[in-house]
């Protein structure tokens, strides 16, 4: 089974190892499980907002990186844009551009495709450090997480909530990297275990 991830930092593990990437660990523990998937293709960077991974998606099609169809195709994005102050309507069109791209990446195959909720950054040493309203940071991705889902919701693909566990840590510092803002292996982990809640 082949695998796309599309995201940001939080897709390719920033400030780790990239086997320690919830991406790297799902497609492990799916194969412990018996599955046959492939380690993922990943198109994803650190700072990347909507429109900046739709240009990315772009050339990788240009160049051929991107070859549908993907058995699984999973789809993080949005911190960047509340971080730049976007509106949420402009995330919604965005988003739910992308997510047309990745079911069609699957083969039209919606129950190929999951979504995974944004984390709030506003929790961690580096979000309470920042001098901005971590309270306002949690409304926003809020708001963000829920046009993510009902996009999701319509578009009939899965819809992962990785929210909850992450702000149930805290700010614990075993479960960040280095620098603070970034999960850990730990974190990530507690991530695939929401994923492995859905059958394949």
């Amino acid at each position: 089974m082949r695998y796309l991830a599309l995201g940001d930092s939080y897709t390719i593990g920033d400030a780790l190892p990239v086997e320690d990437s919830w991406p790297m660990q799902w497609a492990h523990a799916l194969r412990a499980n018996g599955m046959a998937v492939s380690d993922p293709g990943i198109i994803a960077k650190t700072g990347w907002t909507t429109d900046e991974l739709s240009e990315a998606i772009d050339e990788a099609e240009s160049s051929g990186t991107i070859r549908p169809p993907y058995d699984l195709v999973s789809l993080l994005i949005g911190v960047n844009n509340q971080y730049r102050g976007r509106s949420s309507e402009n995330y919604r069109e965005e988003f739910s551009a992308l997510l047309q791209r990745a079911i069609a990446y699957a083969g039209n195959k919606t129950s190929n495709v999951f979504v995974v909720s944004i984390p709030d950054w506003g929790i961690t040493e580096f979000g309470q450090k920042s001098g901005r309203d971590v309270s306002q940071i949690a409304y926003e991705l809020d708001v963000y997480n829920q046009i993510n889902r009902d996009v999701s919701k319509l578009s009939s693909v899965h819809w992962v909530d990785i929210s909850k566990v992450t702000r149930e840590v805290g700010a614990d510092p075993k479960f960040y990297a280095e620098d603070g803002l970034h999960p850990s292996r730990a974190l990530y982990a507690l991530w695939v275990k929401e994923l492995l809640k859905i059958k394949i």
